[in-house]
C-alpha cells in the first residue's frame, strides 16, 4: 500500500514588536494555528534571542524550536505581517509593507480614524498621512466583508470592542435616545508590559481608579464607529481595577419607546445569532473569568428600570478579544480560513 503525503501550504506570517503582552498573546495563540507559521519576530532590543528567553512561557513549544528575534523590520519576509507596535512607530513601518504587497494587521491606534484630525488630537501625535490602499476597521462582527477586502486593517481598541458589541444592537435599531454612557474597569495588563507608577502593585492593589475621565481616546473611535450604524453621542469612563485581564463594560442608555427585556434579549439573539465568538448570556449577568483566555465577548444584564434607562454588559479579555485574538481572527476572514482557527480557547473560570 502507497500512502500519499498531503503537502499543506502554510501563510507565512510575522510579528513586528512582539516583545510586549499583545505580541506575546499572538504568538500563544498562533502555536495552534493549523495555517499559518511564524517565520519573523522582531525587536531591536533583543535581536538574536530565541523566543522562549524573551516569553519563558513558550519554552517547549515544538512549533517555535527555530525561532529568533530579528532586530532588522526590513529582512521580514511574511504574507501577513501584525503590527505590534507603540501608536506613532506602526505609520512609520507599515508603509513598508504594504507598497511589497503584504497584508497587515496593525494593533495601534494609528489607522483606526479615517479623520486624522481626531487622531491627533487624543494621541498628541502627527500623522503622517493613511495610504492608498483598503482600509478596514477590524470589528468582524460589524465589518466582516470589508475585513475580507482589506489589505491594512485596524484592529480596534480594547475598550472600544466590549463598548461598541455590549450596545450596537440597540443603536442599530433606533431603539435609544442619542446618548449613551459607558463605564468600563479595566485589568492592568491593559496598560503595557512597561511598569509605571499608577500600575506599580501597591497603587493598583484594593483600589479602583478612574483615569481620564472624559477624555480618554477611546471615546472618539466608540462614538465614530457607532455612528456608521446609528446616532449616538458617547460618554465614556474607563477605570483600572485590581486584575490582570479583561474588561467589564457596563452601558447605560435610555429607551425611546416602552420595551420590556424579554424583547431587548431578542434584538441581540437575533443580531449575533450567526456570531461565532460573542455569547449572550439572557439569564446571567456576564462575569471576566468566563472569558479570560478567550476571544469571547459575553453580554449580558439586559435590565431596564421604571425611568426608561437599559442596562447591558459586556465582558472580553482585553489582550485577546481586546487586542491579539480578534487579530487573528481578523487574520482569518483576510486569508479565507475557518474564523476561529486558532481561538478556541475555554475560558479559564474561576
Amino acid at each position: 500500500m502507497i500512502t500519499k503525503k498531503i503537502l499543506v501550504m502554510l501563510m507565512d506570517v510575522a510579528i513586528v514588536g512582539a516583545t510586549g503582552y499583545t505580541g506575546a498573546e499572538l504568538l500563544r495563540l498562533l502555536a495552534r494555528h493549523d495555517d499559518v507559521d511564524v517565520c519573523y519576530i522582531t525587536s531591536r532590543r533583543e535581536a538574536g534571542k530565541h523566543v522562549f528567553k524573551v516569553h519563558p512561557h513558550l519554552k517547549g513549544v515544538d512549533k517555535y524550536k527555530e525561532l529568533y528575534f530579528v532586530g532588522d523590520v526590513d529582512k521580514v519576509d511574511a504574507d501577513i505581517v501584525f503590527t505590534a507596535t507603540p501608536h506613532g512607530v506602526s505609520m512609520s513601518v507599515v508603509p513598508k509593507f504594504l507598497e511589497r504587497g503584504v497584508r497587515v494587521i496593525d494593533l495601534s491606534g494609528d489607522y483606526r480614524f479615517e479623520d486624522l484630525s481626531l487622531y491627533e488630537k487624543y494621541y498628541n501625535i502627527k500623522h503622517v498621512g493613511l495610504p492608498d490602499v483598503k482600509i478596514a476597521y477590524g470589528l468582524p462582527e460589524l465589518n466582516r466583508e470589508n475585513i475580507k477586502k482589506a489589505q491594512l486593517v485596524a484592529n480596534p481598541g480594547c475598550f472600544p470592542t466590549g463598548a461598541i458589541l455590549a450596545i450596537a444592537p440597540l443603536v442599530k435599531e433606533g431603539l435609544i435616545e442619542e446618548r449613551v454612557i459607558f463605564d468600563s474597569k479595566t485589568g492592568v495588563s491593559g496598560a503595557g508590559v512597561n511598569p509605571t507608577e499608577t500600575t506599580h502593585f501597591p497603587n493598583v492593589n484594593e483600589n479602583i481608579t478612574p483615569y481620564k475621565i472624559t477624555k480618554h481616546r477611546h471615546a472618539p473611535e466608540i462614538e465614530k464607529e457607532l455612528n456608521k450604524i446609528g446616532r449616538v453621542k458617547v460618554s465614556f469612563t474607563p477605570h483600572l481595577a485590581p486584575i490582570t485581564r479583561g474588561i467589564l463594560t457596563t452601558a447605560h442608555a435610555f429607551l425611546t419607546e416602552d420595551i420590556s427585556d424579554n424583547d431587548i434579549i431578542d434584538i441581540y439573539n437575533e443580531f449575533y445569532g450567526r456570531e461565532f465568538f460573542v455569547r449572550i448570556f439572557s439569564d446571567d449577568i456576564p462575569r471576566l473569568t468566563y472569558v479570560r483566555g478567550t476571544n469571547f465577548c459575553d453580554i449580558g444584564g439586559f435590565e431596564v428600570d421604571c425611568h426608561g434607562r437599559v442596562v447591558v454588559v459586556s465582558c472580553i479579555d482585553n489582550l485577546v478579544k481586546g487586542a491579539s485574538g480578534q487579530a487573528i481572527q481578523n487574520m482569518n476572514i483576510m486569508c479565507g480560513f475557518r474564523e476561529e482557527e486558532g481561538l478556541l480557547d475555554i475560558g479559564l473560570n474561576p
